[in-house]
C-alpha cells in the first residue's frame, strides 16, 4: 500500500465514522478556548472542563483576567497540573491580549506564540478550531497514532510529524484530522494496551502488522 492510499483509507474511514469530530474542551469564545487549551497541557480535558466554568464566570474576558492577581486566580486552578505556572501564564496572556491585541485573540500562529503559555501546538489548536486553518496540532496522541498507522515515517519530533501530516493530508481535512487522530489515540489506539481488535484501521496499520509478527515469533 502506498502512503497516498493509506492516507485516503484513513480519511474515508473517519469521514464515515467520525464526520463531526471536534475538541472535547467546552468553550463559548476564542478567549475561553485559549484559556482551556493552556490549562489542558499535561492534563485531561475532563479535568479542565470541570475547572473552567468557575474561571469563565469570574473572568469572562481578557480584560477581567488581566486584572486578576496570582492569589485570586490560583484557587481556581490548583486542581490542574502545574497550577503555579499556568496561573502566571493565564494572567500574562490576558495582559498581553489587552496591551498588544486590543483584547482579541489573534488568529496567526506567529502572533499566538508570543503569548505566555502558548507554544506551537496550542497556537495550531486555536487557529484550526476557531478559524479552520489548515494547521496540525501534534500532541502525544497524534504523534503516537500517526506513527503507528504509518502516516508518518521516522518523525522524531512533533514538528517533524506535523510537517509530514500537513504535506500528505489534503488541505481541506487538516483542521479536522487533528481531532480524528487525537480522539482515536484517546479511546482506541491508547499508549498502553491499544484496542487493535476493535480498530477500523487495522487493515492498513503498520503497528498491527508488527504486533502480529511478534506474536508469531513468540
Amino acid at each position: 500500500m502506498t502512503k497516498k492510499e493509506r492516507y485516503q483509507f484513513v480519511i474515508d474511514y473517519f469521514l464515515a465514522h467520525a464526520p463531526n469530530a471536534e475538541t472535547e474542551l467546552i468553550f463559548d469564545s476564542p478567549f475561553q478556548l485559549l484559556v482551556a487549551v493552556i490549562l489542558s497541557a499535561q492534563c485531561t480535558d475532563k479535568r479542565v472542563n470541570l475547572t473552567t466554568p468557575f474561571i469563565f464566570e469570574k473572568y469572562p474576558d481578557s480584560k477581567s483576567l488581566s486584572k486578576a492577581s496570582f492569589e485570586e486566580l490560583f484557587p481556581f486552578i490548583k486542581s490542574i497540573s502545574y497550577p503555579n505556572n499556568k496561573t502566571k501564564h493565564l494572567i500574562g496572556m490576558a495582559k498581553m491580549l489587552e496591551e498588544k491585541f486590543n483584547g482579541e485573540v489573534p488568529m496567526t500562529v506567529e502572533e499566538l506564540v508570543e503569548l505566555p503559555g502558548v507554544g506551537r501546538k496550542t497556537a495550531n489548536v486555536i487557529t484550526s478550531v476557531v478559524d479552520q486553518q489548515p494547521n496540525m496540532a501534534v500532541d502525544t496522541h497524534v504523534f503516537r497514532v500517526s506513527a503507528r498507522i504509518g502516516l508518518t515515517t521516522n518523525a522524531t519530533t512533533p514538528l517533524a510529524a506535523e510537517k509530514q501530516l500537513i504535506a500528505n493530508f489534503p488541505k481541506e481535512y487538516i483542521h479536522q484530522a487533528h481531532h480524528w487522530l487525537i480522539l482515536h489515540g484517546r479511546y482506541v489506539c491508547t499508549a498502553r494496551n491499544p484496542k487493535c481488535s476493535d480498530c477500523g484501521l487495522k487493515s492498513v496499520c503498520k503497528f498491527v502488522r508488527i504486533r502480529k509478527k511478534s506474536d508469531i515469533q513468540l
